[in-house]
């Protein structure tokens, strides 16, 4: 199957171009972005040498829903979804932080307070509790936003200290981020899935925070599915989820977590292949429809005329 890890275009207007792990972000005219989600995929902040067919669509479809889901309670910087791979969206001065929050305890989060942590970007956690609990309230531990290497957990008062966001700002990205989980939540719930975490990203234009980038996806959110969560957890058992977490087990399991020296573990076309599927059933069960596989053939040609046509459309 075709997949799509590296882009060249030239767009008219185009200012530059920026690859990140799995997106390209075009500048059109320092105004306009023309976001490509690649099949690129990674994981402990490397990208992994194999791309996962349709994975580029699947996040892109799923982001652009829940963009148009939460659009009356948060701005947002899309405009349109002229591709099954692209949104074209407002340019925004972006926060150099993630907001990502956290449900339950798991991942990440869990690794650290099982080695004994207590206190996670400012945030004090008891004493006594297990993985995959759910947390009193859900907790917001920002982290840095690195171009290249490792995100870097930060709290709230360094990031106010160090002038990423003023004071005012975070407040409303606080706000944001609740009110994002809260819908995703009932959403997800809606659907038999729990939003376990999830991470938000921000940017400011004309004075005003706007949501950016991806939400809900299964690149920057974790799901379990509800039915059978108690069940699991009482008997101490690993919890069905839909989310990236399985890739990162599998790349653990081969002594890979992107430390130096160590070697990414041959992803074969079963493994891959199956990668796809659980990004093709996640789409499914968190959209409620079912997946239309975009046309094979040539994807950067498809995406090049479909952007054209969309920038040619909206004056730009």
């Amino acid at each position: 199957m075709a997949t799509l890890t590296t882009t060249d275009f030239h767009f008219p207007g185009q200012q530059s171009v920026y690859h990140g792990k799995v997106r390209d972000v075009y500048d059109i005219n320092d105004d306009i972005l023309v976001m490509v989600a690649t099949d690129r995929i990674s994981a402990f902040d490397v990208v992994l040498p194999e791309g996962i067919p349709y994975k580029g669509q699947v996040l892109n479809q799923i982001a652009a829903q829940f963009l148009d889901a939460t659009a009356d309670i948060v701005p947002n910087w899309k405009i349109a979804t002229p591709d099954p791979m692209v949104t074209v969206g407002l340019k925004c001065e972006g926060f150099r932080v993630e907001m990502i929050i956290r449900g339950y305890l798991t991942g990440s989060a869990w690794r650290e307070y099982k080695a004994g942590c207590r206190e996670l970007c400012g945030v004090k956690l008891p004493d006594g509790m297990r993985e995959n609990e759910r947390f009193p309230e859900p907790i917001i531990t920002p982290t840095t936003k690195a171009d290249a290497g490792h995100d870097e957990n930060i709290s709230k008062e360094e990031i106010i200290a160090q002038g990423l966001v003023d004071a005012h700002d975070y407040e409303v990205m606080e706000q944001y981020t609740r009110a994002l989980f809260h819908r995703g939540s009932e959403m997800a719930a809606e659907k038999g899935l729990i939003l376990v975490d999830t991470k938000y990203e921000f940017g400011k234009r004309d004075g005003k925070v706007i949501l950016i980038d991806e939400i809900h996806t299964p690149d920057s959110s974790r799901y379990f599915y509800a039915d059978g969560y108690q069940e699991r957890f009482e008997k101490g058992e690993p919890q069905r989820q839909l989310s990236k977490e399985f890739v990162r087990q599998w790349l653990i399991d081969h002594d890979f977590m992107g430390k130096a020296g160590q070697k990414v573990p041959e992803m074969t076309p079963e493994f891959v292949n199956s990668v796809s599927d659980r990004y093709i059933e996640l789409y499914e069960q968190i959209t409620g429809r079912k997946f239309e596989k975009a046309p094979e053939g040539n994807i950067a040609d498809r995406i090049a005329k479909n952007v054209l046509d969309c920038l040619a459309q909206i004056g730009k």
